[in-house]
């Protein structure tokens, strides 16, 4: 009989029904917030991978007069060089994205394998992966990026999606090794371990599932970080000067003093897209903690049970108007 079948027919069946129970959730309450911050981050998505193919113009090349305002031609003016600034904020969409989610992709899985063995294994080897997400939480991460990024020999989006990455793992993988750690003595982890499951299986099978909602927010924060970073790297022109994105347009608006000339149209678009990304995956954060969480739950659902309770009554108690009444 191998392990597997040896274990109760209720682990079994109940390995992944965490993952199933958070789909039924999230079909049942559907969220305002997570429909528009999905919406938002869909609309800027779709306009990174196909808005790129359907421009005429190059970013960088000049295409009218030198800071002009918005017009019809030019939707969002112009820089000092007299480059259309929509057709940078355009291209510049899909580069700052990219660097964002895969930056925010690979920090969260360093911090889940790290934060799952460092919870789970005991001894010197789960000492040493908590020791090492310590010492790289206590290290001030933006000076070390920029540390970093000032020594690299090509400063590419890889290279800056990289570094972003290697130096924002550290506290999703604490979050995750301290929850790893409440869970490594359940009843169906130990009852994993009894049967001689292998510890990837423990890990994987039984734990992870789990803590799905923390990966989530974990993946989330991430990518908010990683974009802000590269903003700041690009505006303190240690990205790639060869890449159009929108900090290095804040960059160059900055370094052309277009905040104190009045060129707002050239540094506030890039602002606004960074902001409403931040929004977004905050309002997708916060929907799916809200639908998690099962007292922010029972508060969102008592909410609106009130809510409709008081148009209710306002209802009943609106007087009828003569000849409204039905014959």
């Amino acid at each position: 009989m191998s392990a597997l079948s040896a274990q109760p027919v209720g682990a079994v069946e109940g390995r992944w029904e965490v993952v199933a129970r958070a789909g039924r959730l999230l079909l049942r309450y559907r969220s305002g917030k997570i429909i528009a911050g999905l919406a938002i981050l869909v609309a800027f998505v779709l306009l990174g991978a196909i808005g790129p193919h359907l421009l005429s113009r190059d970013p960088t090349a000049p295409s009218g007069t030198s800071l002009l305002a918005p017009s019809a031609r030019h939707w969002l003016g112009t820089t000092l060089q007299g480059q259309d600034v929509f057709t940078q904020l355009v291209d510049g969409t899909g580069s700052s994205l990219e660097v964002g989610f895969v930056a925010g992709a690979i920090a969260t899985l360093v911090a889940v394998v790290i934060g799952l063995v460092a919870g789970y294994i005991r001894g010197v080897g789960g000492e040493i992966f908590s020791a090492l997400s310590n010492v790289f939480l206590v290290i001030p991460s933006l000076p070390l990026v920029i540390v970093l990024a000032g020594y690299l020999p090509k400063a590419g989006v890889l290279s800056i999606t990289l570094v972003i990455a290697v130096t924002s793992w550290a506290g999703g993988a604490r979050v995750i090794r301290a929850q790893t750690l409440a869970m490594v003595h359940r009843d169906y982890v130990q009852s994993a371990r009894a049967v001689g499951e292998p510890r990837r299986r423990v890990l994987f099978s039984e734990i992870f599932p789990n803590i799905l909602p923390i990966v989530m927010s974990t993946f989330l924060f991430a990518v908010i970080g990683a974009i802000a970073t590269e903003a700041g790297l690009a505006f303190l022109g240690l990205g790639d000067v060869n890449q159009v994105s929108w900090g290095y347009m804040i960059n160059l608006a900055e370094a052309n003093d277009a905040l104190f000339g009045g060129a707002w149209w050239w540094w506030l678009p890039p602002g606004l897209c960074y902001a409403l990304v931040g929004a977004a995956l905050g309002l997708v954060n916060f929907g799916i903690d809200e639908i998690g969480n099962p007292r922010l739950r029972m508060a969102r659902l008592a909410t609106k049970a009130a809510a409709f309770q008081a148009r209710s009554r306002t209802a009943a108690t609106v007087p009828v108007r003569p000849g409204n009444e039905e014959q």
